[in-house]
């Protein structure tokens, strides 16, 4: 299978194979695109959008934030997202490689399995909202190809509204979801 980009969007290389994992297609995308690592959670991204209208956010958060956020965010197959929340909600966004299952654990406790991709015959969307506060995780599927997604969030991120997953208080809140979150977490915080 091969997906095709416009000149205008990675300019030089008029597709990309995604029916296996190719480093030189994962790193010529960290490459064009400019994507760093992201510590903790995992993955590459780069930040490609920050609103400069602000918005000042109730009491229980610190201050001002962008009205709006969005990045790159490229997993290959061996990686994950590890769970982790954030305090505005966050859409995600499909562009190319490999469907992602999105692991959502909400307010109410229910872990949802969405599948974030092209093949909309199979059930999979070309975008999934995650709620402020919920719990979330991402695995590509395919573990011998990549995903290029994007993520825009409102109001925007900031460090402050971050929390990485402890796997251990996560286990003690929701027992009922111990292997999801055994698998899609590095390791018990300090």
């Amino acid at each position: 299978m091969y997906v095709y980009f416009c000149d205008q969007c990675l300019n030089s290389q008029p597709y990309i194979t995604t029916s296996h994992l190719n480093n030189k297609e994962v790193e010529y995308l960290k490459d064009r695109l400019d994507l760093s690592e992201l510590p903790g959670e995992g993955g590459y991204y780069k930040e490609t959008y920050r609103s400069d209208k602000m918005i000042i956010l109730p009491s229980e958060t610190d201050g001002e934030r962008s009205i709006s956020t969005s990045i790159y965010y490229l997993l290959d197959g061996t990686q994950f997202s590890a769970f982790h929340r954030l305090m505005s909600d966050e859409i995600w966004h499909f562009y190319t490689g490999s469907s992602v299952t999105l692991y959502i654990i909400s307010k109410m406790e229910i872990l949802s399995e969405v599948k974030l991709g092209s093949n909309i015959e199979k059930g999979e969307h070309f975008q999934v909202q995650v709620r402020a506060g919920s719990w979330f995780a991402a695995t590509v599927n395919n573990k011998s190809s990549y995903a290029l997604l994007g993520c825009t969030v409102s109001p925007g991120f900031d460090y402050l509204d971050f929390e990485l997953g402890d796997r251990k208080k996560l286990i003690e809140m929701y027992p009922q979801h111990r292997s999801t979150i055994e698998r899609l977490t590095r390791s018990a915080s300090k």
